[in-house]
């Protein structure tokens, strides 16, 4: 026997929601769905009126909605936003390639102007290249820094005032999960945060930080969306499938697992006398860091010296070993102009050099 939307509209309900348990009907999901991300951007007041706002959009469910439900909102609720798509092409062939033909649709759909940028014009690489160095193990690190620079880059291109992401409520009690399981202090203090911003920095915030994931499914799905629903090929092994699966665990028992668990995140605090981080400027690229040379760069300099791995440990002994080797060559060519006694290549192989 079919049930009854719990709104008393008399409607057959199509779906039981996750975080309440409420039976709804479509258009009262829409209504309900709706509502709740415009009382999350309201609530948090996470725009002013004339704010020029780039959405982050990789084509998949969550960027795509997030892109529908930001055009829907601005209209019925006159934001006065100026809107705009900003994608970041990693060079992942059979993958981003896709993805990007979906964000071009819905660039026509939503009629909202698309700015694109690689990883191959902004640092020389691709993640394919990447990918034939370092191999499947730790290729997620050096995607998700590049990634992060890469939005905050072109941000900066387009000179708007705010970024938002698709960033959903199971993946910010993922990124709780993993900070505690690495004992990341520092990112476990602000992972939850709706707001993220460093001083020099645009603003980046979370519209669907209390929206669950399977709703976006279900919202994409009714509303008929053009999405891409390809997993990357590169990530299989990636520790957040891993924190993934134990919150899955935890949600068949308990169901409101999710919530829970972020806004346990959101009471942690720091005790007095924990030293924390502090964000300066990289020496290098100018984008914001919490060491002297950002990730970023250190990573990008052991992939142009030959040696991708050296940029997966502490930033402050990468460069400690990479100003050795400098200094080490250094010495090399400065006794052999000395001496004249040994011979040195006119090519010197990067890789033969002793980190």
């Amino acid at each position: 026997m079919p049930i009854q939307c719990s709104t008393g509209c008399h409607k057959n309900a199509v779906l039981k929601r996750p975080k309440t348990g409420d039976a709804l009907c479509k258009d009262c999901f829409f209504w309900v769905f709706e509502e709740e991300v415009h009382h999350t951007i309201t609530a948090a007041k996470l725009f002013t009126p004339d704010d020029y706002v780039a959405i982050a959009a990789s084509g998949g469910k969550d960027s795509t909605v997030l892109a529908y439900i930001m055009k829907l909102l601005n209209d019925r609720y006159n934001y006065g936003l100026k809107l705009v798509l900003l994608s970041v092409d990693e060079g992942i062939t059979g993958y981003r390639d896709d993805s990007l033909e979906t964000v071009k649709r819905n660039e026509q759909q939503y009629s909202i102007p698309l700015k694109i940028v690689s990883y191959d014009e902004l640092y020389g690489w691709t993640m394919d290249r990447i990918v034939e160095q370092i191999g499947l193990k730790n290729n997620c690190t050096f995607c998700g820094v590049f990634r992060r620079q890469a939005l905050d880059r072109g941000a900066t291109l387009l000179k708007v005032d705010k970024i938002v992401t698709g960033h959903n409520a199971d993946d910010i009690a993922e990124t709780v999960i993993m900070n505690i399981l690495r004992g990341d202090i520092a990112r476990l203090q602000r992972c939850t945060a709706i707001v993220t911003a460093s001083e020099g920095t645009i603003p980046r915030s979370k519209p669907f930080k209390y929206t669950y994931e399977k709703e976006i499914v279900m919202y994409a799905y009714f509303k008929k969306l053009d999405y891409f629903s390809t997993e990357c090929i590169y990530s299989p092994n990636a520790y957040r499938g891993y924190a993934r699966a134990f919150l899955k665990d935890l949600e068949k028992i308990r169901s409101t697992s999710i919530i829970d668990v972020i806004h346990s995140g959101e009471c942690f605090s720091v005790r007095d006398g924990v030293k924390l981080p502090t964000q300066g400027i990289c020496e290098q690229c100018g984008h914001v860091s919490s060491q002297p040379v950002c990730k970023a760069c250190v990573l990008l300099e052991g992939l142009n010296k030959g040696k991708p791995r050296l940029g997966l440990g502490k930033t402050s002994k990468i460069r400690e070993h990479l100003k050795r080797n400098d200094e080490n060559l250094e010495g090399v060519v400065a006794s052999d102009a000395d001496t004249h006694k040994i011979n040195i290549p006119k090519t010197i192989n990067i890789k033969q050099l002793d980190f």
